[in-house]
């Protein structure tokens, strides 16, 4: 009976032991932030937009825009194609970086395409409905620059560790001319233990 007792003990401390929780470490700087499965997360979007956009604002040829204009570049955020082996939600990273250029203070920004279409059915609503105080129609600001990018990944992974790299490319693009004005990369790397099955 007592070697039975020790067994069912000993089974136990071993499960206790086997099953601990999936270790994520980062690699970049200010990682300081709780990352519980490794994968592409909140935090993530959040360094890597600000950082790329606090890039973007200081690179020579947007600063020299506004010293030739006289005024601040106006930037849209495009596309942001998902060219990695997850699913990411693009829409949320594009939103992120919204924030973080108007934010900046260095840049204005305007409406994304839905919104403007939303925009002209109210002004000419107002055309017809509200003529005195109506909004002018064919008077909206034109956007200098489009910020578009691509969003990758990759695993490297032996038994139950891996290395999840996730990495994203963003080019601040003249709308008139075609040219690239500015363009960065923000690479971020976590270190995943996955915890032994239980017994």
């Amino acid at each position: 009976m007592k070697k039975l007792a020790f067994i069912f003990t000993a089974i136990a401390a071993l499960s206790l032991i086997s099953c601990g929780s999936t270790q994520v470490d980062r690699y970049e700087s200010g990682a300081d932030v709780k990352d519980l499965s490794g994968y592409w997360n909140e935090n993530d979007i959040k360094q890597v937009c600000e950082e790329l956009i606090a890039s973007c604002t200081a690179s020579p040829r947007v600063v020299k825009f506004e010293a030739t204009n006289g005024r601040q570049p106006v930037v849209i955020v495009g596309k942001f194609a998902n060219k990695s082996s997850e699913h990411i939600d693009t829409a949320m990273v594009a939103k992120r970086f919204q924030t973080a250029i108007i934010n900046s203070g260095s840049m204005e920004f305007v409406a994304d395409k839905e919104q403007r279409l939303e925009l002209r059915e109210e002004k000419n609503d107002q055309a017809e409905n509200a003529y005195e105080t109506a909004k002018s129609i064919g008077n909206e600001t034109a956007a200098d620059f489009m910020l578009q990018g691509t969003v990758l990944s990759n695993v490297d992974q032996e038994g139950r560790e891996s290395v999840r790299t996730y990495q994203v490319d963003a080019q601040l693009i003249d709308i008139e001319s075609n040219k690239i004005l500015w363009q960065g990369e923000k690479t971020i790397s976590k270190y995943v233990k996955k915890a032994s099955k239980k017994l």
